[in-house]
């Protein structure tokens, strides 16, 4: 028997849950942006009303306030998000345990327990949601989580689009190949140059061929495209396995020489080591991520030696990397730094020392380390930081922004 998989997406999540809670905003163009101020500045989320006027999500305020003049702007409000997306939880519990998150606004249900027509149960919880929160969500409903995200897509808001085993290529094929998860732009573009524009195009083309492009992904893209995705959804509460730990931000005003960049490497580097080690972790991997004040991007990442969850290792190793690629002949500030770290294990785990490592000064830092998680957990985590960072008075403008903003954020789960 085929299983039964939705995908239930809250429509404009931050926007529509704006809507419902403050009345004065019904019938207006409304989007949640960011704090100007802070160079934050962009669409979060949107209305429907401001969709129909062209807002999109990404786009920087005043580029949104040209084509739409009326368009209001509130900040926001994630602990709000949160109880919501907590609430619609409970609803889709009532219906099985097979609950999978992708996101605060999106959730993959297993529903073949409940032994009844799939689109049936789709329209149940999407009518529930709209009763019981007032809210409205798209559910995509077919024999696999791939196809399911597909059809949550494709009739919005508030609608139900079902995906069948017998009818999956005529509904799904003609999209363009963008539309089928995991296709980024990257991935997009080199499709393209092969002459592979539709999902179609890609389900008939030659695994071994894709794999020569791709590399393995190819394949996985393959068997998406052909309705051979069996990846079951997961249990509510499964324990997630942490891959890499990450933390970005956007500075106040751009950076404009090596010791700016210093600092904000430091700054980030601490507090992607401080939740290293609230977990539990080392790194072997650390990666530092750049955009400049044109937009333009680039990432560089290396191994180190020995797993490590120090900040100093951390920050000098990504520093190091932002050295040896960044060129400041050509004069381009830098807007943005994001300090991450991968190929994560567990800090109980025995690992070979090199030749020049002393363990007698490993122990000495991570004794300081720790004294240092204990000062933070009684007196906040402001109350002591290093010294490349105190130094710079200006840091403490964004320094709370650092660790209550952007923290939350640097998982990347299994």
């Amino acid at each position: 028997m085929d299983r039964s998989i939705l995908h239930v997406d809250i429509n404009n999540c931050y926007a529509s849950i704006e809507c419902r809670l403050n009345p004065a905003l019904k019938g207006k163009c409304v989007a949640v942006s960011g704090n100007v101020e802070e160079r934050h500045g962009i669409i979060l989320a949107k209305n429907e009303a401001a969709k129909a006027m062209g807002v999109k999500t990404g786009e920087t305020i005043w580029q949104a306030k040209l084509k739409c003049p009326e368009l209001v702007t509130v900040p926001p409000h994630d602990d709000i998000y949160l109880r919501f997306s907590q609430a619609a939880h409970k609803i889709y519990d009532r219906y099985t345990d097979r609950i999978e998150p992708f996101g605060i606004d999106e959730c993959w249900l297993d529903v073949t327990c409940t032994r009844r027509n799939i689109k049936e149960v789709a329209d149940e919880i999407r009518e529930t949601v709209k009763k019981e929160l007032g809210i409205t969500v798209s559910v995509g409903a077919s024999f696999n989580k791939i196809f399911a995200k597909l059809g949550s897509d494709m009739k919005k808001p508030d609608g139900t689009t079902v995906i069948g085993r017998n009818d999956f290529k005529e509904k799904i094929w003609c999209l363009p190949v963008s539309d089928l998860l995991y296709v980024g732009r990257s991935t997009a573009r080199k499709l393209a140059s092969k002459g592979i524009k539709t999902i179609g195009q890609l389900a008939q083309t030659p695994p071994g061929s894709l794999e020569c492009w791709l590399g393995k992904w190819g394949i996985y893209l393959y068997r998406y495209a052909n309705g051979l995705d069996e990846t079951p959804v997961s249990l509510q509460g499964d324990e997630k396995v942490i891959k890499s730990v990450s933390n970005g931000t956007t500075a106040y005003r751009d950076l404009e020489n090596d010791s700016d960049v210093k600092v904000l490497t430091f700054a980030l580097a601490e507090s992607v080591a401080s939740r290293l080690r609230k977990h539990g972790l080392k790194a072997l991997g650390v990666s530092i991520g750049i955009r400049d004040s044109k937009l333009r991007c680039f990432s560089r990442q290396c191994k180190l030696s020995v797993p490590t969850s120090d900040g100093v290792k951390i920050a000098q190793t990504a520093f190091e990397l932002y050295k040896k690629s960044y060129d400041w002949s050509q004069s381009i500030p830098i807007r943005s730094i994001t300090v991450g770290t991968y190929e994560l294990c567990d800090e109980r785990f025995a690992y070979q020392l090199d030749f020049y490592t002393s363990p007698k000064r490993i122990e000495k830092r991570e004794s300081i380390n720790r004294a240092v998680d204990k000062i933070r957990e009684r007196y906040g985590y402001s109350a002591i930081n290093r010294a490349v960072v105190a130094a710079d008075k200006e840091f403490f403008r964004f320094d709370a922004r650092i660790q209550n903003e952007v923290h939350p954020v640097g998982f990347t789960e299994n």
